[in-house]
């Protein structure tokens, strides 16, 4: 067995154990189904003990790479298209905040009675561990103000996220943080002008519309199809902004094909406008096939996209992004670079080294593979 511990290593043994099995389940040396060896016949050849595999098998379960099967020992669940991509690096304490160091316990945390526990909450104490941690590798840096734009630190932690996991590919200049959808909503109205008409999906979100109305913007609400908004409605609208949300559209749920999508960008070429891609909720999909945003498909210039982590990590997580084409860089600092940031930096600190630790991810792919494992017994 190849697997081999490195005691000058100031990475611990189950750490070090855990990324050489998560390596081979990946890159399909164990393959879906596959059984794993046992503990004690891994620690044997491993040098170390069955505490140490127990450890490294549990993270391993945590993370919707294998499952044990009572009585029956450790199997791989691992398929290529439950997962998003994550961050390589995982650290001790990402995974202590899962499981103590010394045994294979997952350690929970007490809340209010009344809270209700859903698939997509993000883990408390990996929450908790985080802010531990900026707290103290910050420290007063946390109480100065942010940059206007939103601090360096988040804005390249997302550009290298949406890389990874959604194909766009951006600088950091060009993304813009903001407390939540709404306020980025009213802050495109600015940008763009609300003389314009702005065209959004119907049904759609209603606070879109609420939000848009409030600022004295002319809303043109198109019919949605079974693929998106029809064609008909695109040819008749004299809107020059197109707000759409492609993926998995509250409430319908609808999702927009790719050729509906490429129907959308040739639509804003024709009208000389541009179009506002909303993506809330669109990691969380249970889909097994990869959906290229509009933005990707675009050429640049013509798509805004648009994202928050209230979904993905929690409510009270009032912290979207937007993503601007560079022709509407300069335009966005003449007109709106004196507002300031509405997200704390500390806030901002702790969502950077969330994704850049992998733990953003790793909750995503958890998720993805719950709510995949729930849709396919409710089909049986």
């Amino acid at each position: 067995m190849k697997y081999h511990i490195d005691k000058d290593s100031t990475t611990s043994a189950y750490m070090q154990l855990y990324h050489q099995l998560r390596e081979d389940i990946a890159d399909g040396t164990y393959r879906y189904g596959a059984k794993l060896p046992s503990k004690r016949l891994l620690a044997e050849e491993s040098g170390t003990s069955v505490i140490t595999v127990e450890h490294a098998y549990a993270i391993l379960c945590d993370e919707g790479y294998i499952e044990t099967r009572q009585r029956s020992g450790y199997f791989v669940i691992y398929r290529k298209h439950d997962f998003l991509s994550s961050a390589e690096s995982t650290t001790d304490t990402s995974a202590q905040a899962f499981y103590g160091p010394h045994t294979g316990t997952h350690i929970t945390h007490n809340t209010h009675a009344a809270h209700t526990h859903t698939d997509s909450e993000f883990p408390f104490s990996v929450l908790s561990k985080t802010m531990r941690k900026i707290m103290l590798d910050y420290g007063e840096d946390i109480l100065v103000k942010s940059p206007n734009h939103g601090c360096v630190e988040l804005r390249e932690a997302i550009a290298s996220y949406l890389a990874r996991s959604t194909g766009i590919h951006v600088q950091p200049e060009q993304i813009i943080i903001g407390s939540g959808a709404e306020y980025l909503y009213s802050l495109l109205v600015q940008l763009l002008g609300n003389e314009r008409i702005f065209a959004l999906e119907s049904p759609s979100y209603d606070k879109i519309y609420r939000v848009y109305q409030a600022c004295g913007v002319m809303c043109d609400m198109l019919t949605l199809g079974p693929d998106g908004i029809e064609t008909a409605e695109l040819n008749r609208t004299k809107a020059t902004v197109l707000h759409i949300t492609p993926f998995n559209s509250y409430p319908s749920h609808i999702t927009a094909g790719v050729s509906k999508r490429n129907e959308y960008i040739r639509w804003a070429q024709t009208q000389n406008a541009y179009i506002i891609e909303d993506n809330y909720d669109s990691e969380l999909t249970v889909s097994s096939k990869h959906e290229d945003t509009v933005f990707s498909l675009a050429p640049d210039g013509m798509v805004i996209y648009l994202n928050t982590f209230s979904k993905t990590i929690a409510p009270s997580i009032r912290v979207g992004y937007m993503v601007l084409p560079n022709n509407l860089l300069k335009m966005f600092e003449d007109k709106l670079g004196f507002y300031s940031c509405t997200v704390p930096v500390f806030e901002q600190y702790v969502l950077a080294e969330l994704i850049n630790s992998g733990d953003f991810e790793r909750h995503i792919n958890r998720v993805r593979r719950a709510r995949r494992k729930s849709r396919d017994i409710d089909n049986k």
